[in-house]
């Protein structure tokens, strides 16, 4: 039989395999580190060092979540009183803003101005055709509150709510909303309000007299039970903060 170029004595023979010629090694690649061979430890070599497990206090690489402080993600209906210039829309929409639940904020004054013609301006007087359109008013922003409660957003509603005059006190809003609202009262100093009132325009600035006399009214809140937050020397963040932590407290310990 005809022998393949280069064969040797066994090439060609079945059941014979010759062992192949050996092959030089391949040198590693440009850039690549070359493993080092593996060797066994010395017979008396000591055991490698093993780290003490972690004590009580340690967490590894896993942070600890930062303390939630104040109302945290409770859902919420909360009622923020106070008379005009108290600054209770500017607080409840700052509060409602930067929780870190979903929060809707629902103003009072802002439902009202959503008539447009035949809109009964308080300060023409208060009759029958304003409070008419305050309790429509009311009962629009209640629906609105239990329909944002039923679907686990936190709502703020605020209003001038009076101690001394159940048309526009705090059981028909409890009634409208619900018997877990949370009413808190804002309220500042009158030289506070009165500098506030006069840097509003619009159907929203009342005369001094006026703001004088609904700032003595809800000073019948003291002595209610409700939390009262003096903000004359807060800022909306500061008030907004004092806020949280009263509703935190009134979620432990209910006192109304």
């Amino acid at each position: 039989m005809q022998q393949g170029a280069g064969g040797g004595a066994n090439w060609g023979q079945p059941g014979h395999h010759p062992a192949a010629p050996p092959q030089p090694p391949i040198p590693p690649a440009q850039g690549w580190p070359v493993p080092a061979p593996p060797h066994a430890p010395p017979p008396h070599a000591p055991p490698p060092h093993v780290p003490p497990p972690p004590g009580p206090e340690a967490t590894g690489h896993i942070p600890l979540p930062p303390a939630v402080a104040g109302t945290g993600g409770a859902t919420l209906a909360v009622l923020l009183i106070g008379p005009a210039g108290a600054g209770k829309t500017t607080v409840a929409r700052h509060w409602a803003s930067t929780r870190p639940v979903p929060t809707a904020h629902v103003s009072l004054d802002d439902v009202r101005e959503w008539v447009c013609s035949g809109f009964a301006d308080p300060q023409a007087g208060w009759n029958d055709h304003s409070e008419a359109q305050y309790r429509l008013a009311r009962r629009t922003c209640g629906f609105a509150a239990r329909n944002f409660l039923a679907n686990g957003i936190s709502c703020i509603l605020d209003d001038a709510v009076f101690p001394d005059r159940p048309v526009v006190g705090l059981g028909g809003w409890k009634r409208h909303v619900g018997p877990a609202l949370l009413p808190v009262v804002l309220l500042p100093g009158l030289e506070i309000v009165l500098e506030r009132n006069a840097a509003r325009s619009g159907n929203r600035r009342l005369s001094d007299e006026e703001v004088a006399r609904i700032h003595g009214r809800m000073a019948g809140w003291y002595g209610s039970g409700l939390p009262i937050i003096d903000n004359s020397d807060l800022d909306v963040e500061g008030t907004s903060r004092a806020l949280d932590e009263a509703l935190a407290r009134a979620i432990t310990a209910p006192a109304f």
